[in-house]
């Protein structure tokens, strides 16, 4: 005789595993970031450990709501189903029972903000395979399953941060790297955020319209002084592509080495607002 469902449990355990996949979500992410450009603002990693933590309440309770109002209904619906399947679980069935629960909410929600059909559609599988798995982790009637769930989930988890921090410590996922520019790449108009310029000729001729200059000790809040003026310029290349440096003499500017970020497709330029290690950055791009 199959043991009763017990919908209690059920719930319980789709809502950690809602929280397993925020967590995993969120190591992802911080994967992710080491792979791109540094941002223009430094990040404050205690701060946002501490958002986290602070935020751990509400992703618990949101995933409770979305189990009670999803995941219990379509464990119901597969259970029927399973039923007239001569008691076998049914548990394919779990991503069209989610689907056609979170038709009528998505509809009216995209209706009501003009979304595009496309990022209507994205949403929607993706909210049906999140909510899916809650589905599938919880149908099993067996003892003890909240226990493997929150053994087995925070190992995932766990073992994801891992595996992405030997990757980049190894090199088998790609950490990211200023690219390797040269003369070439210079020549040509680089602009900040607000269109000032500063132009590069082929012949190391340079020409500054209201670029900003930061000298080492200036509060990063501090508004920049502003500069124009024509000279001469030279590209380093340095060790690597990290110690890669362009040189601009202007007399009315009195600039450090610029350094190199960016990507291939998109270089950038870069000072460093309140000197080495304040994490702030002033950039420039090439237009």
């Amino acid at each position: 005789m199959r043991q009763k469902r017990s919908y209690g449990r059920a719930l319980v355990v789709s809502t950690l595993v809602g929280c397993l996949e925020v967590a995993l979500t969120a190591v992802v992410v911080l994967v992710y970031v080491r792979t791109q450009p540094p941002p223009e603002m430094p990040s404050d990693w205690a701060g946002i450990g501490g958002s986290l933590i602070a935020l751990t309440p509400l992703v618990g309770f949101v995933s409770f709501l979305l189990t009670l109002v999803f995941v219990l209904p379509a464990v119901a619906l597969v259970d029927l189903l399973s039923r007239g399947l001569g008691g076998r679980t049914a548990w394919w069935a779990a991503p069209a029972a989610v689907a056609a629960l979170l038709a009528a909410p998505v509809l009216i929600f995209a209706t009501y903000n003009d979304a595009r059909p496309v990022e209507t559609l994205v949403f929607w599988a993706s909210a049906t395979a999140s909510l899916s798995l809650g589905v599938v982790v919880a149908l099993p009637r067996g003892e003890g399953l909240l226990r493997r769930v929150a053994l087995w989930g925070t190992a995932v988890v766990a073992g994801t941060g891992v595996v992405g921090a030997l990757g980049l410590a190894v090199g088998l996922l790609p950490a990211y790297e200023p690219p390797r520019i040269g003369p070439e790449t210079m020549t040509g108009s680089w602009s900040d955020h607000t269109g000032n310029t500063l132009v590069f000729t082929p012949d190391g001729r340079v020409t500054a319209s209201g670029i900003g200059v930061h000298r080492p000790g200036d509060h990063p809040d501090d508004p920049s002084r502003r500069c124009s003026g024509s000279g001469t310029w030279s590209y380093e290349p340095g060790r690597d592509v990290w110690s890669q440096e362009v040189r601009v003499e202007i007399p009315e500017c009195h600039w450090q080495a610029w350094g190199v970020d960016g990507t291939a497709g998109e270089p950038r330029i870069r000072q460093e607002i309140g000197g080495p290690g304040s994490g702030r950055l002033y950039k420039l791009r090439k237009t």
